[in-house]
């Protein structure tokens, strides 16, 4: 099993943008929209907002994920990503910002992906994420599906 840490990382460093571009020719693959569109840098260099890395034990970074503010209480879920063969890392990455939105006070995450997505919509919901209606942008999107979890 391979040891790994998660910290807080600008999204701008060299290999959080890599990892940015593999999630969005993933997301471009599966779906046919990258996701691009959807997440700017900036929004995650605001109070109450975090992106985070997971690192192996040499440094290699393998995951990201990121939490943005949405409406009082709330926080939205973004570019949520993990390289292929690294078990657990998307759930400990997930974890790691759900505590991180407790300490900011959010009382509930929010989320979108795609209905074809469906690994993403099984892992939400593994995760406890329910479906709610569409919000935002997303709300006249049929191929979209947005989930929301009460945080305790």
């Amino acid at each position: 099993m391979r040891l790994f840490h998660i910290e807080v990382a600008d999204p701008a460093l060299p290999e959080a943008e890599v990892l940015l571009e593999e999630l969005s020719a993933s997301l471009a693959s599966i779906t046919g929209d990258s996701g691009r569109t959807s997440f700017d840098v900036q929004d995650v260099r605001v109070p109450d907002a975090l992106f985070v890395l997971a690192r192996d034990a040499s440094g290699v970074a393998l995951a990201c994920g990121a939490i943005r503010p949405m409406d009082e209480g709330v926080a939205e879920v973004k570019r949520m990503y993990a390289r292929v063969n690294t078990l657990g890392l998307g759930s400990a990455v997930l974890v790691h910002l759900e505590t991180a939105a407790r300490q900011y006070g959010y009382r509930h995450l929010r989320l979108e992906t795609r209905l074809i997505n469906q690994r993403a919509i099984a892992f939400y919901e593994k995760h406890g994420y329910q479906r709610i209606p569409n919000f935002g942008k997303y709300a006249d999107k049929p191929e979209a599906v947005c989930f929301e979890k009460k945080l305790a």
